[in-house]
């Protein structure tokens, strides 16, 4: 896309779509995109916008899903932003000329209501998501869309095991107050976005992802949910920490006859329609 948007992000904001202290590795995010991809896909599949002038990806990670916008809408401007510096340096390499920066979706305020506003596994980083959602609909335009995923599986072994080592001394002393993802039930968004005059769409699936490597749990829960965790540790402590989780998800996730791991991945989808201001 050009440079050059209507819909162009303030740059000047430069903090984090979730205020942090963790960073993310766009390589290490990377290892299973294929699997991460799916839901986006999925989600993308319910939006029913015709043409769109205006696309913008809240949370765009290193790009290579914001991509799939610019070639469902080629006639818009597509636009991301995220909270993590170096995913936006991955994102503007995966697609040359991509309006994408660092910025915050709490307080990016777009010029014009945009038409199709996505986010794609990113607001369980915000506690008071829920408290957020008629702020992300105004910024929808009258008969445009708000579409986002969140994981649900947090009372998988893959998040139960973390929280109760972490919770665990000498652990505790640095990990306490790391950021930890959650969410709602479908129930709860559809319920919200309808009170706010949307027409909602709202499921839930549980994806079995086959993986394989070495510890691939691991390496996937490393990558996203347990990384604040993992970066809160001094270099001691987290060698021990991730020897004792790896070994624990192994026991959690056995690997099959063939040597490969399953891991059910429960995500929840909402697609609200925002309605035409009636004449």
């Amino acid at each position: 896309m050009v440079e050059n948007l209507d819909i162009k992000i303030n740059r000047t904001q430069g903090v984090g779509m979730a205020t942090t202290g963790h960073t993310w590795d766009p390589a290490r995010y990377l290892t299973y995109a294929d699997e991460r991809g799916r839901p986006f896909v999925d989600l993308l599949a319910r939006v029913g916008a015709a043409t769109p002038r205006t696309v913008v990806d809240l949370g765009c990670g290193p790009g290579n899903l914001t991509r799939l916008l610019i070639d469902r809408w080629p006639d818009a401007e597509v636009a991301g932003l995220d909270s993590s510096a170096a995913m936006v340096e991955r994102a503007r390499a995966e697609v040359p000329g991509l309006d994408v920066a660092v910025a915050d979706l709490r307080e990016w305020t777009p010029p014009e209501p945009v038409d199709v506003l996505v986010s794609n596994a990113v607001l369980q980083w915000l506690p008071e998501h829920l408290d957020l959602l008629p702020s992300l609909v105004d910024r929808v335009a009258p008969g445009g869309w708000l579409a986002f995923q969140v994981p649900g599986n947090f009372g998988e072994p893959s998040h139960t095991i973390r929280a109760e080592l972490a919770a665990r001394p000498p652990y505790a002393a640095h990990t306490a107050g790391v950021d930890v993802p959650s969410s709602h039930d479908p129930a709860v968004y559809l319920a919200a976005l309808s009170a706010l005059g949307c027409e909602v769409d709202a499921w839930e699936t549980t994806y079995l992802h086959v993986l394989t490597g070495e510890d691939p749990v691991f390496t996937w829960v490393s990558g996203t949910g347990a990384r604040p965790t993992l970066e809160a540790l001094p270099d001691d402590l987290r060698a021990e920490f991730e020897a004792e989780y790896a070994a624990r998800l192994r026991a959690a996730y056995p690997p099959g006859v063939d040597g490969s791991v399953v891991l059910p991945f429960r995500r929840v989808f909402v697609v609200a329609h925002r309605r035409e201001v009636a004449a």
